[in-house]
């Protein structure tokens, strides 16, 4: 049940390559944290460059630096993943990146924000989530 929010440089990414980039987290979830397939939900904002204030080398390795093509990909999602699995999920989406797209991992910022299930709401004024757990107590 993720929800990925993903910002980047209005001018860094076509659509051919946001689809890239959603895919490669999307699959990177299935990978290291087991979702089902069609649990896919992703919204990519633009951003113009002078908007993101950062630091460029905030704990980066001496020597190393972020530039302005920095991707801040913000993911919501239930609570119970081990921090194996989320520091997994950090490399896989990092590297991938990096691989088929050609950015560095220096500006790929990446944050897990873990709610509980009764905190979602999928439509329909229901908290969906609540209702499958209460029917595998039963």
């Amino acid at each position: 049940m993720p929800f990925v929010n993903v910002y980047y440089p209005e001018h860094q990414l076509n659509h051919k390559e946001l689809k890239e980039v959603s895919s490669h987290i999307h699959q990177s979830l299935i990978q290291h944290f087991h979702i089902p397939e069609d649990d896919y939900f992703q919204l990519f904002l633009p951003y113009p460059s002078q908007h993101f204030f950062y630091d460029s080398q905030y704990l980066l390795e001496r020597g190393e630096k972020r530039t302005d093509n920095m991707i801040y990909i913000s993911i919501t999602c239930g609570q119970g993943r081990t921090v194996e699995q989320k520091k997994k999920l950090y490399q896989s989406i990092a590297e991938g990146l990096s691989t088929h797209l050609d950015i560095s991992t220096n500006n790929i910022f990446i944050t897990l924000n873990e709610t509980p299930l009764e905190n979602w709401s999928f439509g329909q004024g229901i908290a969906q989530m609540m209702n499958q757990k209460e029917e595998k107590i039963e």
